[in-house]
């Protein structure tokens, strides 16, 4: 576990003081053997230890066993929460914070979102432009979640790892290769998930996280072996969704368990591929004349000096309403006046060809 320094006083503007003090790493959407996943609870905490990350959210389908069995806690300095996807037939749900499953049985769409919100728990729609597999829709049928714009959703899964790059190869050669080295394989979010998160966010605060819908797919044999070409501890490098808490976790459940909530809530949280490289030390804030947000505020437009800072150097650009507005190759600050969704991405030159490393949440400064 990580911790941050105080952001100020702004020297660059201002007196404010903006102080985010702990980064948790957190592997998301992970399934076990309560559902259709071939690692036990146990052995998703053992295999996110071996990969250095701080947290996992454990996200069976359709049933939350896992708590109801005292599994939530920190086992051996990893933080195991347990949410849930709710799966009907057509699109999936991910939802955070529940003391018990929802049901979905009879329920629209948006009658799922509501059920999530009036329970007090966090809703991201999984994998929500799923297509289905390019090589046949009959194995891979598209999951999809079409009520994005009427929804009462806290954010989307923004990229969905496995299902999106599995869905993405167009022949059993190209599902080997991933399947093989998926690491050598993923590039970059779809494009289509980030126009359409831009879209929505110009409308209203919308979460991005980072998903992986790791099953580790495979056979456990008698005796509790198992046989997986995408074992977890792989997967749980390749793709985090960094949590910013605004207090440093002490251990207790219910303390740091409400410490990732309301992080994730507020959007202070960005993806990171930190296989390519460590993403920890990245921050995106903005500083006014009295005044500092972090990425997932919102405030009215005005004059703000933007901050990017990247813990190595890499090309990063800064998009205002999903077009760049500004690029370089190492951290920068970044006046801006005009209103706007601005966030930031950063991308590394790996095995000869760029890839996303990191893409922030947004800070809305509003008309």
């Amino acid at each position: 576990m990580h911790g941050y320094e105080d952001l100020g006083p702004a020297a660059e503007r201002g007196s404010a003081h903006l102080q985010v003090p702990h980064d948790l790493a957190a592997a998301v959407h992970v399934h076990s053997t309560y559902s259709d996943g071939t690692a036990t609870v146990e052995e998703i905490v053992e295999a996110a230890a071996d990969a250095e990350a701080d947290a996992v959210i454990v996200t069976d389908h359709d049933t939350m066993q896992a708590k109801g069995d005292g599994h939530e806690g920190w086992h051996n300095g990893v933080l195991l929460l347990v949410g849930l996807e709710i799966s009907p037939k057509g699109g999936h749900f991910l939802a955070f914070g529940l003391d018990r499953a929802i049901e979905h049985a009879g329920r629209s769409e948006r009658e799922i979102c509501e059920a999530v919100k009036a329970a007090g728990g966090l809703g991201f729609p999984a994998h929500p432009f799923s297509e289905g597999s390019r090589i046949s829709r009959t194995i891979a049928p598209p999951h999809p979640w079409s009520e994005l714009d009427g929804c009462s959703v806290t954010g989307i899964e923004l990229w969905s790892l496995v299902t999106e790059a599995a869905e993405r190869c167009r022949t059993p050669r190209e599902l080997a290769r991933f399947i093989r080295r998926p690491d050598r394989v993923v590039d970059h979010p779809p494009e289509r998930n980030m126009r359409e998160w831009d879209r929505l966010c110009r409308k209203r605060r919308v979460v991005g996280i980072g998903g992986l819908d790791a099953h580790q797919s495979g056979l456990r044999l008698p005796g509790g072996h198992v046989l997986s070409p995408m074992p977890h501890s792989r997967f749980f490098r390749m793709l985090r969704t960094h949590v910013l808490c605004d207090a440093r976790p002490n251990g207790e459940l219910a303390h740091d368990r409400s410490l990732v909530l309301e992080a994730l809530r507020e959007g202070r949280c960005f993806l990171g591929r930190d296989s390519l490289a460590s993403t920890r030390g990245f921050r995106f804030y903005a500083t006014g004349t009295d005044d500092a947000v972090w990425m997932g505020d919102e405030r009215p437009a005005g004059e703000w000096t933007l901050h990017v800072r990247v813990p190595q150097p890499a090309a990063v650009v800064v998009m205002r309403d999903g077009q760049p507005l500004h690029e370089a190759d190492n951290s920068f600050d970044l006046d801006v006046a005009e209103p706007g969704v601005y966030r930031a991405e950063a991308r590394l030159t790996v095995d000869g060809r760029p890839r996303t490393w990191i893409v922030s949440n947004p800070i809305y400064l509003r008309a």
